[in-house]
């Protein structure tokens, strides 16, 4: 059964393929791969996100203010239009992530973000979450805005299923082309030797985690990918840099 919302904590961190590496080795005893990533593989995820045309919503999130939120159309792979996809409203406020999310088939999705063709669906949470989707879409006037794709690696915690960790890197965009049946390529938006980790969790960071970062002097560092690309693409120049 597709989980529909989510509360939780989340906290980024920026390593370098040498860290990478050590911290991958360190926390193999304590945890298990996502079921995505077959055969040792990483999985990809895409991504088109919506906005105005005033870009209001990436703006705002650029201040980072005490609360947030976005809406985006995400994929696994590069689906066509009868292929599972979330449409996903994720809002954050005062550091805690509230996700809420509807899987339909591609078509669906692009029929009710670009149409307005609401599909139906059966349960009073998912008619919630696509009112509050409809909502949202109205209420800014949002449109597709940025296509953006990463592959990623995916841990839990073998006793905590809740203690999430991902690495991301090889991350793409593009401002043309904006579907995700059109494949997953676009330009680079960081450098080779950087990976994003990203962990989630409903309920207090295991100590196992928290003394394995310590002594890798690992620390929490705010990375927004839609944001990166977002400045980069209104400053003309690549403002990256990992130190």
């Amino acid at each position: 059964m597709v989980k529909e919302v989510f509360n939780r904590y989340e906290k980024k961190y920026i390593l370098n393929t040498k860290i990478y590496n050590e911290l991958i080795l360190r926390i193999e005893p304590y945890v298990k791969a996502d079921s995505y990533n077959t055969g040792g593989k990483p999985y990809t995820i895409c991504n088109l996100y919506y906005d105005n045309q005033n870009n209001d919503l990436i703006q705002k999130s650029i201040e980072k203010p005490i609360y947030k939120e976005k809406l985006r159309l995400r994929g696994y792979g590069i689906p066509n239009l009868e292929d599972r996809v979330f449409v996903e409203v994720k809002k954050k406020y005062d550091g805690i992530v509230n996700k809420r999310r509807i899987a339909l088939t591609l078509q669906e999705a692009c029929d009710f973000l670009d149409k307005k063709i609401r599909p139906s669906v059966e349960g009073f949470r998912k008619n919630q979450v696509l009112n509050e989707i409809e909502y949202i879409t109205k209420l800014y006037g949002l449109v597709p805005k940025l296509y953006l794709a990463y592959d990623r690696f995916a841990f839990y915690d073998k006793n905590n299923t809740q203690f999430r960790i991902s690495f991301d890197y090889n991350i793409r965009t593009r401002r043309t082309d904006l579907k995700l049946q059109l494949g997953d390529y676009g330009t680079t938006l960081i450098e080779d030797d950087v990976i994003i980790m990203e962990i989630k969790s409903e309920e207090a960071i295991p100590l196992w985690f928290v003394n394995i970062i310590s002594e890798l002097k690992v620390y929490p560092k705010s990375f927004s990918k839609y944001g990166t690309e977002f400045m980069g693409f209104i400053n003309r120049e690549d403002y990256f840099n990992v130190r």
